[in-house]
């Protein structure tokens, strides 16, 4: 009674989920490719939906789990490349190559050859066991791949703007880890029955509502904007950087700029994005770049180190000021930032600091 229920419960979860993809504003779609990922979710979660749909209809479970497994493996490898699809074109901003894009494609057949091939010669555990490890190792290429474009994007962020970006990134890093989980655990939901199964049903339809929300939380922020802000600037930086030719003597000019800057507590405007920063020095963005990359620091670190170095002076000199108070001070977007990045780069937190 309780497959029945559970599976009632994931027509109705994911048919709602669905739904609110469907009904997205049409003005919070603001680009070409997050209207292409938001139908890859729809289309993923579509087809779970149909997926439940005809388990509770046809009730496959009851009639043993051969068939349960047929109809699984059916719908979740397509499933597992819409929604894995979503991610990389957000990722990549819709540059995803062809591999990325029909990888499901040959996995299907395989799979559903494999199967059909157990049935004939009556070996179908077999078949149906490496079916399940062909869809488990195409879910970890896409991880490979969605986890190496998740470095590239935070390093764009983080060459980019004064604060750390991590965190509006956060829910897509976790949705690439939870798709992966889900894939691992996918013979639980194909093989198993009883409490385990029970279980890993609340995690699979948690993973799935944690994704579709997260993703209508993205694109109706301001955040797809600040991402195509950043990569944009970061493709015009690197092209500029491949037809220049940096003398030694570019670099000590840079090196004087920075200086002066520094002097005037520039780097304490709160705000300052990399384009921003290279005006207020004097140097072109693209020499900017070259000269932190040939320090091999980041933007958004390097100018927080410096802020650090302005926080212990004014906390050695007002240790009456609260850490709002500093954080504003020293440039730093907000308290909780600050906090963080003065633990990171020091190994103790502010109140430690002004205890010492």
């Amino acid at each position: 009674m309780y497959i029945e229920l559970m599976q009632f419960s994931a027509i109705l979860l994911l048919s709602l989920l669905a739904l609110k993809l469907f009904l997205l504003p049409r003005n919070t779609i603001t680009s070409d490719v997050v209207r292409k990922s938001r139908w890859f979710l729809f289309a993923g979660t579509s087809l779970l939906a149909l997926q439940f749909l005809l388990q509770y209809i046809l009730g496959l479970r009851a009639r043993g789990v051969t068939y349960a497994v047929m109809l699984n493996l059916a719908f979740f490898i397509p499933c597992t490349v819409f929604f894995s699809l979503a991610v990389l074109y957000l990722q990549r901003r819709g540059q995803v190559s062809l591999v990325e894009k029909y990888i499901g494609v040959p996995v299907w057949f395989l799979a559903m050859t494999v199967i059909a091939i157990g049935i004939m010669i009556g070996k179908l555990l077999s078949t149906e066991i490496i079916a399940t490890v062909l869809y488990a190792a195409m879910q970890i290429y896409y991880t490979i791949r969605e986890m190496h474009y998740m470095r590239h994007l935070k390093e764009t962020l983080s060459n980019y703007y004064d604060a750390d970006m991590d965190h509006v990134l956060r829910w897509m890093q976790w949705s690439v880890i939870q798709l992966t989980l889900m894939a691992v655990m996918v013979p639980i939901i194909i093989f198993g029955h009883g409490p385990l199964l029970a279980v890993f049903a609340l995690l699979f339809f948690f993973g799935i509502f944690y994704l579709v929300d997260s993703f209508c939380l993205f694109v109706v922020s301001n955040t797809p904007a600040k991402v195509v802000e950043a990569e944009t600037e970061q493709a015009r930086t690197e092209t500029e950087e491949s037809t220049a030719r940096v003398s030694d003597d570019a670099w000590h000019r840079v090196d004087l700029a920075v200086d002066a800057w520094i002097a005037k507590r520039g780097h304490l405007k709160a705000g300052l994005n990399m384009p921003s920063a290279a005006e207020e020095i004097g140097v072109p963005r693209y020499l900017l770049s070259a000269w932190l990359r040939q320090k091999s620091v980041r933007y958004s670190d390097w100018l927080a180190e410096m802020r650090i170095d302005e926080a212990k002076r004014v906390m050695r000199d007002h240790p009456d000021w609260s850490n709002e108070t500093i954080a504003e001070h020293c440039g730093f977007c907000d308290r909780t930032y600050f906090q963080r990045k003065f633990k990171e780069i020091t190994g103790i937190t502010p109140h430690d600091f002004i205890s010492q």
